[in-house]
């Protein structure tokens, strides 16, 4: 039975208020070849969503788009009510939408410290600094103890650490990873996957999570999507996502006889 009237449409604005980015109908081309393809997801405030699919599939170029360095073709993207594709780059940072690259991209020559003190530059960040640096120390011990360090010394999961406490330092509403576990030794890898989740759990904040290692990324995650040439071509809970074929042999490396 399809509702209306006025409790109705309350229902469905509480739902559209809960909502902190949705994403219809993106395109996006580089010189011509589509990136992406009429890609729509949605996240709502607090949740933990995971994007996966092999190299090439537009992953990275969906979070360029999102925080603006690449244009999209058409589309929409609204965060909290808010159409970003209306915002510069810089705007949508001090609107709370924090960006942890693909490869870390710590400054080098510049201290832990001062990388953190980077990432502070937002209004938020810098009236939350104090509370949000003790914070990044308690999650990673080691950017406390290595404070003066310049960041180009230390170890991959280290730069990685110090790249998610960097986001964290402009006290963003919307944290977004790209590639946290690449390159990094398993045991590494699983270190980070679990302050992410820590601080998804702990915080409430909302993240979206962009990952090749797939099980231990959709394990984490409120809701994933697979996307692959540019298109998302699956989406759903752990569980629907898990039980799909599609997923179980491209990703998971199982066959029905693994079950």
């Amino acid at each position: 039975m399809t509702g209306s009237g006025p409790v109705a449409t309350g229902f469905v604005t509480a739902l559209s208020a809960r909502r902190m980015l949705e994403i219809r109908n993106l395109s996006v081309a580089y010189g011509g070849l589509r990136a992406l393809t009429d890609v729509s997801l949605s996240i709502g405030e607090g949740q933990f969503v995971t994007v996966v699919g092999p190299n090439g599939a537009g992953k990275s170029t969906l979070f360029k788009t999102i925080c603006g360095v690449v244009p999209p073709v058409q589309g929409s993207v609204i965060f909290q009510g808010q159409d970003l594709l209306h915002r510069s780059a810089a705007a949508r940072a001090h609107l709370g939408i924090a960006h942890v690259p693909e490869g870390r991209q710590v400054f080098r020559t510049l201290s832990v410290r001062e990388n953190l003190e980077m990432g502070a530059y937002t209004k938020t960040g810098r009236a939350q600094w104090h509370r949000t640096l003790d914070r990044i120390h308690a999650l990673f011990p080691i950017l406390h103890e290595r404070a003066q360090q310049l960041a180009g010394t230390l170890s991959g999961g280290e730069q990685q650490m110090l790249a998610i406490g960097r986001g964290l330092a402009s006290g963003p509403k919307l944290l977004m990873l790209d590639e946290p576990s690449m390159g990094l030794a398993p045991a590494i890898a699983d270190t980070i996957f679990e302050r992410v989740s820590q601080i998804h759990r702990e915080d409430g904040l909302t993240i979206l999570l962009v990952e090749q290692r797939v099980a231990e990324a959709l394990e984490l995650s409120d809701h994933g999507y697979v996307l692959e040439t540019g298109h998302v071509v699956l989406d759903g809970p752990y569980e629907t996502l898990l039980a799909d074929d599609r997923v179980r042999r491209s990703y998971l490396g199982l066959t029905d006889a693994q079950d």
